[in-house]
């Protein structure tokens, strides 16, 4: 149980549009200047001020399996839950309130959400809950989100609660590189996972939207441990420097190209695609270095794997890139995948292949949810099917394109 003074339900506090204005209003007043450590204890007073309590700031884990509670005064700190099969796994995965009757009140789980991306979960039980109550916990679950994501770049409290087994250094170089695992725009929603969460090493993926093109890269640096995060680094360090500069694919491929030979030489190298999607018109354009051909998904079957002429793998030197297109329909989905993902040998000894990757796709894939809901269901799903081995690193990054417009959240609500 939390710390905290139990506050039951008062009927008469004001739960109007004008308290939640100052009381979110006031967080914020607070929030630029408040150390991390505080976050927790500052959100359960708020959430005391409604008539809350025992409130929980649950966060994912790196392999995404639970939700684990962040300790701090006046917060209640129980054993992580597991995301699968709970309440609160359920608002995580789905991006919705999900409310759990109890004798006395009712518990809500609502998500931690920040540009799309999944921090976890608030947990708050109230005696009664009404409309009020669930529009202002939800906007104070938002300003929660942003708070842990902003206070997280100069505090390891977060990290450490993640944690759910050491981390290899290789791993904790590569996390260290990555965007936010998922990112949701009214156009185009990406979502990526790594495996094993604690011990990657060349493995890597990176987005970023520029007004109306999407970049993606996934990359798998040759060789395992601690050299191949130097050079996944190197290789990811070379594509941001090159996309800031605003150059097209060709120039791309050739300054990483250029950046990998010049620091390892022709002996070490990085497979990977490099791609950019034009979010207004679903046109995709795309360079496959050495990298397995990603897959097409259309109404939750594969329907192809959009192929490329082959580039060769970044860091060989002198090569010409070959560029490729293709135009995706709305609600496209195509999944990135590294090698490790298919090269895997089952127990018998027979190699887990593509074919049966697509199988477990198009099998789990109606059910799949989201994007982050999906990925993580292929990518848990994977792992099962292989026996639960991994001895190589593995990377899935999959990208819907919904179409449509989004002019119209810059303009304010009436």
């Amino acid at each position: 149980m939390g710390e905290g003074e139990q506050r039951s339900f008062d009927a008469s506090v004001d739960r109007s549009e004008g308290f939640g204005e100052r009381l979110l209003g006031g967080l914020l007043d607070r929030a630029h200047e408040i150390p991390p450590q505080l976050v927790g204890p500052m959100v359960a007073e708020e959430v005391g001020r409604i008539g809350g309590r025992d409130v929980s700031i649950l966060l994912q884990d790196y392999d995404q399996l639970t939700l684990t509670p962040l300790p701090g005064r006046k917060l209640m700190v129980g054993e992580p839950e597991r995301i699968d099969g709970s309440a609160a796994g359920r608002a995580f995965l789905q991006e919705v309130v999900v409310e759990q009757p109890l004798a006395e009140g009712v518990r809500v789980f609502l998500p931690l959400l920040d540009g799309g991306d999944q921090v976890g979960v608030l947990a708050v039980t109230l005696d009664s809950a009404a409309d009020d109550d669930r529009r202002l916990l939800w906007r104070l679950a938002a300003l929660v989100g942003d708070l842990l994501t902003t206070k997280n770049g100069y505090t390891d409290h977060f990290s450490r609660v993640r944690r759910r087994e050491a981390m290899s250094v290789a791993a904790e170089i590569q996390w260290s590189l990555l965007p936010p695992l998922a990112m949701t725009t009214p156009r185009v929603s990406v979502a990526g996972i790594l495996e094993p969460a604690y011990d990657i090493a060349g493995d890597s993926f990176d987005y970023v939207l520029n007004d109306d093109i999407l970049h993606l890269a996934v990359i798998d640096a040759m060789g395992h441990g601690l050299n191949a995060a130097v050079l996944a680094t190197v290789a990811i360090g070379a594509y941001r420097h090159a996309r800031r500069t605003d150059v097209g694919l060709a120039e791309l491929y050739v300054y990483m190209d250029t950046a990998i030979n010049d620091q390892f030489g022709p002996e070490q190298f990085v497979t990977a695609q490099m791609s950019q999607l034009d979010i207004a018109t679903g046109r995709l354009e795309w360079v496959n270095a050495g990298h397995p051909a990603p897959l097409l998904i259309r109404g939750r079957r594969v329907i192809g794997r959009p192929e490329n002429p082959g580039t060769l793998p970044v860091g060989f030197g002198g090569s010409q890139p070959k560029i490729s297109e293709l135009d995706l329909r709305p609600g496209d989905r195509l999944l990135f995948f590294t090698d490790g993902l298919v090269e895997e040998h089952r127990a018998e000894g027979e190699q887990f292949g593509e074919e049966r990757l697509i199988e477990v796709i198009e099998r789990v894939g109606p059910s799949g949810g989201n994007v982050r809901e999906a990925v993580r269901t292929f990518s848990h799903t994977l792992m099962r099917e292989r026996g639960g081995v991994t001895t190589d690193d593995a990377t899935l990054l999959l990208v819907e394109w919904h179409g449509g417009r989004a002019d119209h959240l810059a303009t304010p609500r009436t």
